[in-house]
């Protein structure tokens, strides 16, 4: 084994360590887990977001690898190991190199709009999926004190990845998609301004059955924005878990209320069920995330998620 593998073998052994130290540290709410499997199956169909091309959800398939930028150097690192120790519960994988390229970008930032126009302008891939000139604009809108952008790729049964562009605008550098691997061609991204749009249709390998194709959704990037002037005096550990949760599953309705306790409810208007830290159904929904059939239709994934909620608070009781 060389000294790089041991040096990394070493971190991945502390991140796991820190990890179950930090999840026995943080307090659980005061409620035994009472649930029903239909309880469990509605809290992961409020969360369950599909992606535009694929429809299925998407997860991380490369190794996370958080920065956070515009916080005092403590709560930086807290931070990160935070992001870090909530993917290895969960079973994401982890990039421990300190050299990895970030692909999850943590801004804390007074002017999120303003930082939000800039990377329409000169990033706007990192905004996600969209298909004309107003979806652009309409995502690159900031609506929420903290919001998240999800950047995500599509694997075919190869193992070939595309990037999820529904359109790009023409006359821009070029990026190589399936259809073009034997060419050597590319399809058109830019990070330009203009009016003009181009499809970009997709070629993907699959199995040919609709419960299980072989296709799959992983992230690229998430870029994760927080209002510094709308979040000041928030407390450390459930701001941290909060994102944490943006930083590996793209959740849907993030203002809707769940039944069940959830750090994701700090974000829902006069919400009973607010917690003060990641509570064991967000991290055991989590980890069915990570643990679920990816090539699955979206219903069935749903329905996945849910059972595997259902068997592992049922081990807790």
């Amino acid at each position: 084994m060389s000294g790089k593998t041991v040096r990394l073998f070493t971190v991945s052994i502390l991140l796991m360590a820190g990890a179950m130290h930090a999840f026995a540290q943080t307090p659980t709410e005061n409620v035994t887990v009472t649930g029903t499997r239909r309880a469990f199956h509605a809290f992961a169909k409020i969360f369950a977001t599909p992606t535009m091309v694929t429809g299925k959800m998407a997860r991380w398939e490369h190794g996370l690898c958080p920065v956070v930028v515009g916080q005092k150097p403590n709560y930086t690192r807290y931070l990160t190991q935070r992001v870090q120790y909530v993917a290895l519960a969960a079973g994401a994988p982890v990039n421990t190199d300190p050299s990895c390229a970030p692909n999850v970008e943590i801004v804390f930032t007074t002017t999120p709009q303003e930082l939000l126009d800039t990377v329409s302008k000169d990033d706007q891939h990192y905004l996600g999926y969209f298909s004309s000139v107003a979806q652009k604009k309409a995502l690159a809108t900031v609506t929420r004190p903290i919001q998240a952008w999800y950047a995500t790729e599509s694997i075919d049964l190869k193992g070939r990845r595309r990037l999820d562009t529904g359109r790009s605008i023409v006359s821009g550098t070029t990026v190589g998609s399936f259809s073009s691997l034997a060419s050597g061609g590319g399809d058109v991204l830019t990070n330009s301004n203009g009016p003009d749009l181009t499809d970009m249709a997709p070629f993907f390998a699959s199995t040919g059955n609709h419960l299980n194709d072989g296709i799959h959704t992983g992230f690229s990037h998430i870029l994760i924005v927080i209002d510094s002037t709308k979040l000041a005096g928030q407390q450390m550990v459930p701001l941290a878990d909060y994102i944490s949760m943006l930083a590996l599953t793209q959740l849907g309705a993030p203002d809707a209320c769940q039944d069940l306790p959830s750090v994701a409810n700090r974000m829902a208007r006069d919400c009973s069920q607010v917690a003060d830290a990641l509570t064991k159904y967000d991290l055991t929904y989590l980890q069915a995330v990570y643990h679920m059939t990816s090539g699955r239709n979206m219903v069935a994934q749903r329905g996945e998620i849910g059972d595997l909620m259902t068997d592992r608070l049922e081990e807790l009781k």
